[in-house]
């Protein structure tokens, strides 16, 4: 289920093994995107393309709209 976190929840889960995926399209992750962070296109984001995500450990989705 989606929960809205903070920047503080962010960091307490990356350390914690959390996962953070940025859904912005490969030319713009290649530009510019968060330490560590997968990336995987927002079109992309289905059960295959988070086949290899660890199922054992938070999944942080990101998304920045330049617009």
């Amino acid at each position: 289920m989606p929960t809205d976190i903070d920047r503080e929840d962010v960091r307490t889960m990356l350390v914690g093994g959390a996962q953070i995926i940025e859904t912005l399209p490969s030319k713009q992750y290649e530009e510019e995107h968060l330490p560590g962070a997968i990336n995987i296109p927002l079109k992309r984001l289905d059960g295959q393309t988070t086949a290899s995500l660890d199922r054992d450990n938070p999944v942080i989705v990101y998304c920045h709209d330049y617009q």
